[in-house]
């Protein structure tokens, strides 16, 4: 394995110092039938990522890192049997669609929300040939595919502006996107559109439509239960809670950092969104200068 700096403006991600384990492929496992996750089988590979397997159509929902496109490909080829038909996109982010181009070059084609291929355009860098999405939708669209239905839904300004979720309804499986961190802290992305309150309603609306038999997939972490989506927004909920009593009395964003108001989820921590990065989001969310 080699160490991967990320920085992938490109796609509207782009963090500075964090350095991760690249994966050199990937693993699998099946949550339900004909539905699998893939993710990093010997580090990280970006978001995870949904396969929908069947005789009818295969699609793939994120494709993880640019670099690792190929080790994606023949991982979903050989559960698959053959290539990819649908490519659905969550979000913006490089570790979530850096595959775009690498996919649409097999005959795949790409969907996602109308705000990801407007940030994409936008973007000072420019895209690759093949990686903007064909397809894109403003509230929701539906695939019928393997004798499943899979409904996805934008939810607004949460991760970011262009967020979507897939809900296989008659499977009872959900993919969230970057909606859900599992058992760490979550990414909200004030610079693309991304909001605390935002994404706090976005988890109300994903537990709305789950129950406690519900498979989810998150954006990052283990497979997860209604239970732990519950977790992750109360502690979101709490840690918000905590950190706008110290705003409100008036405190400056350097008192509050001192203040570790988010010491209890120390645990919630991980390399990338540390105890002080999150109090860092949610002071900027907070103050009413911030514009968020």
């Amino acid at each position: 394995m080699k160490k991967l700096f990320f920085a992938l403006p490109l796609l509207g991600f782009t963090i500075t110092g964090f350095t991760q384990d690249f994966a050199t492929g990937f693993k699998s496992s099946e949550v339900a039938p004909g539905i699998h996750m893939l993710e990093g089988a010997d580090g990280f590979s970006g978001g995870n990522i949904g396969l929908l397997v069947g005789d009818d159509r295969i699609v793939l929902i994120d494709d993880g890192l640019e670099p690792l496109a190929p080790a994606l490909l023949e991982a979903a080829g050989k559960l698959a049997g053959r290539s990819i038909d649908f490519v659905i996109n969550t979000h913006v982010h490089g570790d979530h669609v850096g595959g775009n181009a690498a996919l649409a070059e097999t005959g795949a084609t790409i969907v996602a929300h109308d705000n990801i291929r407007r940030r994409m355009l936008a973007s000072e860098e420019g895209v690759k040939p093949g990686s903007l999405p064909v397809i894109t939708f403003s509230d929701a669209v539906t695939f019928n595919v393997n004798g499943l239905d899979a409904q996805v839904f934008h939810v607004e300004h949460a991760h970011t502006d262009g967020d979507a979720v897939i809900h296989f309804r008659n499977a009872n499986v959900i993919h969230t996107g970057d909606v859900m961190f599992n058992g760490i802290f979550p990414f909200i992305d004030l610079d693309n559109g991304g909001s605390v309150d935002g994404y706090i309603a976005g988890i109300h609306r994903i537990l709305a439509i789950a129950n406690h038999d519900t498979i989810i997939i998150p954006g990052h972490g283990p497979v997860a239960a209604r239970a732990d989506l519950e977790k992750a927004v109360n502690m979101l909920i709490d840690a918000k809670a905590r950190v706008k009593v110290l705003v409100d009395s008036g405190k400056s964003e350097q008192e509050i950092l001192a203040a570790n108001p988010l010491a209890d989820y120390n645990n919630w921590s991980w390399s990338f969104i540390t105890t002080e990065r999150m109090t860092g989001t949610l002071i900027r969310a907070l103050k009413p200068t911030s514009g968020q």
